[in-house]
């Protein structure tokens, strides 16, 4: 049976801000966009709720919150009715992507007037229970895999550090050189919806698309690139992509997964001169830096700083080891990768 969301759940709203929750130890969770925030001597909800990310990053992301909780002012709670389990309702909200439904430029938001009418297929209370049993099983082995692609991240981390040390403070004492002298790069086109007509229309990489050695290449947004644009901004074989904001440095290394395929403003493309540096070893150094405060003393008294523009990133000193060293790390990366293939199939 095909029902609306407005049907299964009611909206809550929540007036707590950050500063109600920080520095206090009470007895009842708090939650936010990135989860767990704090405790109080309160709570909102008494019983199992889904919470639903609607101001700001992550618009659209539900979490499953249990009962005596309470979430902040960004989150919305979608309490369910009594005919359906608050665990298929976090399942059908989870995948409905309700991000599609964001309004405003500076600061997303979404609201339930805009996605209580999506529907989806709703099932009766013995049926509910078994999809949710289902389900949860599945998120067991898709959390174990998760946990071995972060044991091999870890991996190979550690053969970064035991091959090149401290790159932040360059304890091998390699050669140090500008960015700029060893790579070229620039930002991706600048979307203007205005502009848009369908005539050349090609899938682009946004700076979500990028995570951490891996592309998120799902449901890629399309826009207008014409033959110059196409020349200037398609993707080649050994491309490194940087985020320019959100997680500055954030970046993966692009080995033709799609063709052709673009990328937006936000992201820089970093083509490396492999006479002198190779993308496997640039990516980790950003991870490096972006893991030990490397990137700190370009926000001053800030400890992370919102964008890296492309003049700042054509000023970084890079560590740049012998070639021999970043070729030996390469292929390391690449062995590893073959299981984290592996993983991902399974």
């Amino acid at each position: 049976m095909r029902v609306k969301l407005g049907d299964v759940c009611e909206r809550g709203t929540s007036n707590l801000k950050l500063s109600d929750v920080s520095e206090k130890n009470g007895e009842f969770s708090v939650f936010g966009a990135s989860g767990y925030i704090g405790s109080v001597d309160f709570y909102q909800q008494g019983y199992p709720y889904v919470a639903v990310v609607k101001d700001g990053a992550g618009i659209g992301r539900a979490m499953l919150c249990p009962g005596k909780t309470s979430v902040i002012g960004t989150m919305q709670y979608l309490l369910p009715k009594d005919n359906i389990l608050p665990k298929y309702l976090f399942y059908v909200v989870k995948y409905m992507n309700l991000e599609k439904y964001f309004t405003g430029a500076t600061i997303p938001h979404i609201y339930f007037k805009d996605y209580k009418n999506e529907e989806f297929n709703f099932d009766f209370w013995e049926r509910q229970v078994e999809i949710v049993s289902v389900l949860s099983k599945c998120e067991k082995v898709i959390d174990l895999c998760k946990q071995e692609l972060q044991l091999l991240d870890k991996l190979i981390k550690a053969r970064f550090v035991e091959m090149f040390g401290d790159v932040i403070h360059n304890s091998k004492k390699w050669q140090v050189c500008l960015f700029a002298e060893i790579t070229s790069s620039r930002l991706g086109k600048m979307l203007d919806a205005k502009q848009q007509t369908g005539r050349n229309s090609y899938p682009y990489l946004a700076n979500f698309n990028v995570q951490w050695f891996r592309f998120n290449l799902e449901n890629l947004n399309k826009m207008d690139f014409d033959e110059k644009d196409r020349a200037e901004f398609e993707l080649r074989e050994g491309d490194l992509l940087v985020c320019e904001g959100g997680e500055i440095g954030r970046c993966a290394v692009w080995h033709n997964e799609l063709q052709p395929c673009f990328f937006q403003k936000a992201l820089h493309r970093v083509r490396c001169n492999h006479q002198i540096i190779l993308p496997d070893y640039l990516a980790w150094w950003f991870r490096y830096n972006c893991d030990y405060g490397g990137f700190s003393a370009l926000a001053g008294a800030k400890a992370t700083i919102a964008h890296l523009p492309g003049a700042k990133l054509k000023q970084l000193q890079v560590a740049v080891p012998p070639m021999e060293l970043q070729e030996q790390f390469a292929v390391f990366v690449a062995q590893t990768d073959k299981s984290k293939v592996a993983v991902r199939k399974y």
